[in-house]
């Protein structure tokens, strides 16, 4: 059957793959289907974001063609999400990173026609790169005429746009989800997809799958390697009552997850996707046998390629781990547990 003419690239965002894994956990007794946010047309899930939150301000008014601006803080998915849109509509758009964004990232937002502003000092009192940041949005804000700052940390069109991403999921499995595990970070996945749960009385257990060092569930925070998942402070859409349980994948546990799921699957997965497979691993002995288990896969593994898939990189970080993920069955790495 053809696929539909689409008018215009941002047309091409949302109704993203549900893909059956088949091989990287052959002895567990559930179905796992993963959602491919990377076939998103900016390579994430936070093309959805993105576009709900600029989109409904063009449409009332506030974000005007040839004279806004839009300011926003984020060091990779949702600044190209946004970067892209608001190329499309001819907005100008100031991106604010800090030194940690890789170069690929900063290359994709310049191949966008995007301003970019490098934070390259913590914030004074609390140590993190996000909260300076965060100020320097503002005071960009304050100064910029026409400035809009969507706020991905704070605004309710973040997770209002996952609710569509929760409902292609729930018409693919005619209702039928029994475990969602969803990567967190501003929180606007798993809010959105759980308010949709909510709202359609599913009997769904809702999987928070955070970092290991990350604030969000109360954690000291910590340095973390990876991006993608996981916070150094709070965000504003938290709501702890929307995830049924947590589960906190470290660095070393992203990477051996990624790592398999090529290896067995032929995906090519970014950290947090890694993440939320790990998270399965962990519990995968509570879930009852016959369920339906769906991970978002927030992300490809195209900007990981230096890091995660990097054979010296590992090295330098874990040394010596690749027996964790090479070779013997393809169910849960038995040295997993003892990996973090």
């Amino acid at each position: 059957m053809s696929r539909p003419v689409l008018t215009g690239i941002l047309d091409a965002i949302g109704n993203t793959p549900l893909v059956e894994l088949c091989h990287v956990m052959t002895e567990f007794g559930s179905r796992v289907f993963v959602k491919m946010e990377k076939f998103n047309p900016g390579g994430s899930v936070k093309d959805r974001s993105a576009l709900g939150m600029l989109l409904e301000r063009i449409r009332d008014g506030r974000l005007v063609p040839g004279r806004s601006v839009v300011v926003e803080s984020s060091s990779g998915n949702l600044a190209i999400g946004i970067a892209q849109i608001c190329r499309y509509f001819g907005i100008d758009f100031v991106c604010v990173v800090d030194a940690k964004t890789t170069r690929q990232n900063l290359a994709l937002l310049s191949a966008y026609g995007a301003r970019v502003e490098v934070v390259r000092t913590p914030h004074p009192a609390s140590g993190e790169f996000l909260d300076a940041r965060l100020d320097r949005v503002r005071e960009l804000v304050a100064t910029l005429p026409g400035a809009y700052w969507p706020n991905q940390y704070g605004n309710p069109l973040n997770p209002r746009a996952h609710r569509e991403t929760m409902r292609e999921i729930a018409e693919a499995l005619d209702g039928r989800v029994d475990y969602l595990f969803s990567p967190v970070s501003t929180f606007g996945t798993l809010r959105g997809c759980a308010e949709y749960i909510a709202q359609h009385a599913m009997d769904t257990t809702v999987v928070a799958v955070d970092a290991v060092g990350s604030a969000i569930f109360g954690q000291q925070p910590t340095r973390r390697l990876l991006p993608g998942h996981g916070a150094s402070v709070p965000p504003a859409l938290l709501d702890p009552a929307c995830a049924d349980e947590v589960v906190h994948v470290d660095d070393l546990e992203c990477v051996v997850a990624c790592r398999r799921l090529v290896q067995c699957e032929g995906i090519l997965a970014g950290g947090s996707s890694g993440a939320a497979v790990a998270a399965l691993w962990k519990i995968a002995e509570r879930i009852p046998d016959g369920s339906n288990c769906v991970l978002v896969f927030p992300d490809g593994g195209d900007r990981y390629v230096d890091t995660i898939y990097s054979d010296d990189w590992v090295g330098e970080h874990f040394g010596e781990v690749a027996h964790l993920w090479k070779g013997g069955p393809s169910g849960v790495p038995s040295a997993l547990v003892t990996a973090g």
